[in-house]
């Protein structure tokens, strides 16, 4: 016999996936919506100056460029005073959009493959084939967190490497070599912004 606790434990099980698929129709729809905007740019006949400002339009409507900037400098965070927060956010911003700027070349011919979405504690996977000529085919997963009502890209998994642990992990090496200098950091970051745009 079904009981009534029974009962709406199994309704409310069945709300929760319902809930639970819709977080990931949302996620894959966006990242497809998103790698769309990403190969027409790459594949575009824009100049390098539009496709760096057609970039940027993409990054800041599509990533949570703020979580990953905190997440790269971690608990180094907390040794900056509050102006060189400031400068870190900003050169952090360029340096992003700089660095996939200067990668588009790379990627002529793109084609990216949706795949399923697979969920974590608090984010969404997507998973995604990318194929471009001359190169091996790669996943890409796709790390999506839909916390603020919105989703937003938070990492990017390629061959299994977190794009941003990998940052992080630059960073806390840059700042162990330099006795933990926030004005080296910041001088650091915008030598790389600096090089990234030649």
């Amino acid at each position: 016999m079904i009981t009534l606790g029974a009962s709406v434990a199994w309704i409310s099980a069945g709300r929760f996936r319902h809930a639970f698929a819709q977080a990931g129709e949302q996620a894959v729809t966006f990242v497809k919506s998103t790698s769309e905007r990403l190969v027409a740019i790459t594949n575009g006949a824009a100049s390098p100056q539009e496709r760096r400002a057609q970039l940027e339009q993409v990054v800041d409507a599509t990533v949570d460029v703020d979580d990953i900037a905190h997440f790269c400098l971690g608990r180094f965070w907390r040794l900056a005073a509050p102006e060189q927060q400031k400068q870190y956010m900003v050169l952090f911003h360029d340096l992003l959009v700089t660095e996939i700027a200067g990668h588009l070349g790379e990627y002529r011919g793109v084609r990216v493959t949706m795949g399923l979405a697979r969920a974590t504690a608090d984010t969404e996977i997507v998973i995604t084939t990318v194929e471009r000529p001359q190169f091996p085919t790669m996943q890409v997963d796709w790390v999506v967190s839909i916390a603020s009502g919105h989703p937003k890209i938070v990492d990017l998994l390629a061959g299994g490497t977190s794009m941003r642990l990998t940052q992080s992990s630059d960073f806390t090496s840059y700042l162990s070599h330099h006795q933990y200098n926030i004005d080296a950091f910041l001088d650091g970051l915008r030598q790389m912004v600096a090089r990234s745009r030649q």
